[in-house]
């Protein structure tokens, strides 16, 4: 490739970074370390109208993201993170059915010597099928082991690997000798970029409910500060409009001074009896009619009756 044409290339990239960052509000910055060719463009058929996978070198993606910032100028959040092995997806739709849809595709792979293993690796117990010739291999790993009708029976489970440990070479070997494919392999969402905010994508599991339980804290926390030092705030201002209502009535009950909401409150506190008396008299008020009804129902019982004997 030319100089000329390499650099026609990137101006093209430039372009189509402008150009999604123009169309999408919402990024999602994910580790594809070990994800092979074919499995990427599964990962890109299975999100096909939900986002758009961009791959390229981290050089060229920041250069070009450094020339889009005077068009967007927030994405310089974005660009220290990218680093390592990553790419974008843009989409419009739900953050949460997206990060769901790019964890789907996942492959399983063997240990490799040298790779951090991302989870406990397990050695289940039970027979191997290996001859017992191969016993010393196993001791030198320290797994349990005993022969049982001619071949290697591993006794107990055991923890091989530690999640965040690199696999050593006896390990990868044990493993792919046993055919055990231990960790499995993908898209990874390790930042997310939304309408100019850079979060971890464990915020997404945030349930609405746990988020708006903490505004609310956060927002009386707020109140009862503003309320303390006398400051007012648009947290503080309703409890404020309360309190000096209850010191109105308050100032109005202890003078002569009456307006509409404490003529009710003089009234019971001059004659509470009357409330009382009032309440009370509401239950024998419906009592009353209930009575009625049942002598007269009795009276017609008896003329019934007393019908049918004399006719």
């Amino acid at each position: 490739m030319s100089k000329g044409d390499a650099k026609s290339k990137k101006a093209e990239y430039t372009q189509r970074l402008k150009q999604l960052f123009d169309d999408y509000p919402s990024i999602f910055v994910v580790n594809i370390d070990n994800v092979g060719s074919n499995q990427m463009h599964q990962i890109r058929i299975s999100l096909r109208g939900l986002g758009v996978v961009v791959m390229g070198k981290n050089t060229l993606v920041r250069r070009a993201m450094l020339q889009i910032l005077p068009d967007h100028p927030k994405l310089e959040r974005l660009v220290n993170h990218v680093r390592g092995n990553v790419g974008f997806v843009f989409t419009k739709d739900d953050l949460k059915e997206v990060r769901k849809k790019i964890g789907e595709n996942r492959v399983a792979a063997p240990a490799k010597a040298g790779a951090v293993a991302p989870v406990d690796v397990v050695v289940p117990a039970g027979n191997t099928g290996m001859e017992p010739g191969k016993t010393s291999f196993f001791q030198a790993l320290g797994v349990p082991t005993k022969i049982a009708r001619g071949t290697i029976e591993i006794t107990n489970d055991i923890n091989l690997v530690q999640a965040g440990s690199k696999v050593g070479a006896s390990e990868a070997t044990l493993l792919n000798m046993l055919k055990i494919s231990p960790f499995t392999y993908g898209m990874t969402v390790v930042q997310v970029y939304d309408s100019g905010t850079v979060f971890h994508p464990s915020i997404l599991d945030v349930e609405e409910s746990s988020l708006l339980e903490r505004f609310s804290a956060g927002v009386a926390n707020i109140a009862a500060i503003s309320l303390s030092i006398d400051f007012p705030t648009t947290a503080s201002v309703p409890h404020s409009i309360v309190n000096a209502y209850k010191n109105l009535l308050a100032v109005s009950v202890a003078t002569d001074y009456t307006f509409s909401g404490s003529e009710q409150v003089k009234a019971f506190l001059a004659d509470p009896s009357a409330f009382v008396v009032a309440t009370a008299a509401a239950p024998a008020a419906a009592e009353a009619p209930k009575e009625e009804a049942k002598k007269e129902e009795e009276e017609e019982s008896d003329e019934d009756m007393g019908f049918g004997l004399f006719d």
